[in-house]
């Protein structure tokens, strides 16, 4: 009787684990008016601005846009200009949402070395968090990766935006 019942719940572990696996294969974005791609860790990512022959730009929701919001940006920069100056650039333009509050900066590394800035503001009463991952890629580019959405939702994804982040590479041109 005790063989029977470690071999069922053996049996339900080992089916778990595989619907488990197949559930937590990820996406990948790409576009061919684009020269870029990333992973999105979860199908709870929803497309909601698609690239352009005019404009390059994507956003995703993580499932609605209070939830998580992600806009790709490309900045292109002259050859000195350091990636705390586009920050400060960028900060600029941040700090008249209602209730902003600049948070610390992060060294990031994934395939791309960067800067990850925190900040928080309000949206309709609700606190909500900003987390901009800029990955520098040449002497002139820089992509921003901005995340939005409600504080305690942003915390809870991190990991999230962290791999996003991460898996985001350029195509080589040639």
């Amino acid at each position: 009787m005790r063989t029977q019942k470690f071999t069922l719940l053996f049996a339900m572990l080992v089916v778990l684990t595989t619907a488990t696996a197949i559930c937590a294969q990820d996406e990948t974005f790409s576009a061919p008016n684009v020269d870029y791609s990333f992973s999105l860790p979860d199908a709870k990512w929803k497309l909601t601005v698609k690239p352009s022959d005019t404009s390059p730009n994507v956003e995703y929701v993580y499932g609605d846009r209070n939830n998580g919001h992600l806009e790709v940006r490309k900045l292109i920069t002259r050859k000195d200009l350091l990636t705390s100056e586009a920050i400060q650039d960028e900060e600029q333009k941040l700090q008249f949402l209602p209730g902003y509050v600049a948070g610390k900066e992060e060294n990031f590394a994934g395939r791309y070395r960067g800067v990850i800035f925190n900040y928080e503001f309000v949206r309709a009463g609700r606190p909500m968090l900003g987390r901009i991952y800029f990955l520098r890629i040449d002497d002139t580019t820089i992509y921003a990766l901005r995340f939005s959405g409600m504080r305690d939702m942003m915390k809870s994804i991190q990991h999230q935006t962290d791999s996003i982040a991460r898996t985001f590479d350029v195509k080589k041109s040639g």
